[in-house]
């Protein structure tokens, strides 16, 4: 049986079908699906950002950003030349 969709008062005047079930719907109430881009489904059939199938965590910083030089702290003694030679 053919089912006829009213597009009156839409944005656009297209038709599609939802990826998961298959129904008709206006192009305006399809959306992308939150874990695959590109998929366009219906309110029903749309699913929540899984945040596992997300890039993972990049490592942690662990090494200081302002770290203590190796070098002696205290001040070197002053160097003067010898001039009697």
């Amino acid at each position: 049986m053919t089912r006829f969709l009213d597009t009156s008062g839409k944005s656009t005047l297209g038709i599609g079908l939802c990826a998961r079930c298959s129904r008709k719907f206006p192009l305006g109430e399809l959306r992308q699906d939150g874990n695959i881009p590109g998929l366009y489904v219906c309110n029903d059939d749309w699913d929540t950002l899984d945040p596992w199938r997300l890039a993972a965590r990049g490592p942690d910083q662990i090494a200081l950003r302002f770290a203590r030089p190796d070098t002696s702290l205290e001040p070197a003694p002053v160097f003067t030349p010898d001039t009697t030679r």
